[in-house]
């Protein structure tokens, strides 16, 4: 049973931080991908950041470039999203996701395992 919860949300302003975590369990594979993605209230989920498993490849969406780093510690079984300068536009909820691809992608449709999400908020 696949199981992914995303954690350290809350209310920050303007050019704060947080450190996101995603934790998991349930799944031994040798590829696949852990994605974050955000929904702003009223938009589409768009994608973040992911992190693969072959050679730790990465992928930042333009919007966070800079200003956001993904990483992994495997022993913990966590992948951290690392958010800085935030942006009131960065408000929303973060999920993480799990694909069975072994590099990185944004596409929704090849993560078939989500957790339930973690709200940021960020003011102006």
């Amino acid at each position: 049973d696949v199981q992914l919860q995303a954690s350290g949300g809350g209310l920050v302003q303007a050019g704060g931080s947080l450190r996101l975590s995603c934790t998991t369990s349930g799944f031994t594979f040798d590829d696949y991908t852990i994605g974050w993605f955000r929904q702003a209230p009223g938009k589409e989920r768009e994608g973040v950041s992911c992190i693969s498993s072959s050679d730790g490849m990465t992928y930042y969406a333009d919007s966070v470039k800079g200003r956001f780093t993904i990483s992994s510690d495997n022993a913990k079984n966590t992948v951290y999203l690392q958010i800085n300068s935030l942006k009131p536009e960065d408000t929303a909820v973060y999920y993480c996701a799990l694909s069975l691809l072994g590099y990185p992608s944004m596409d929704k449709a090849d993560y078939g395992s989500w957790g339930k999400g973690t709200l940021v908020t960020v003011s102006s």
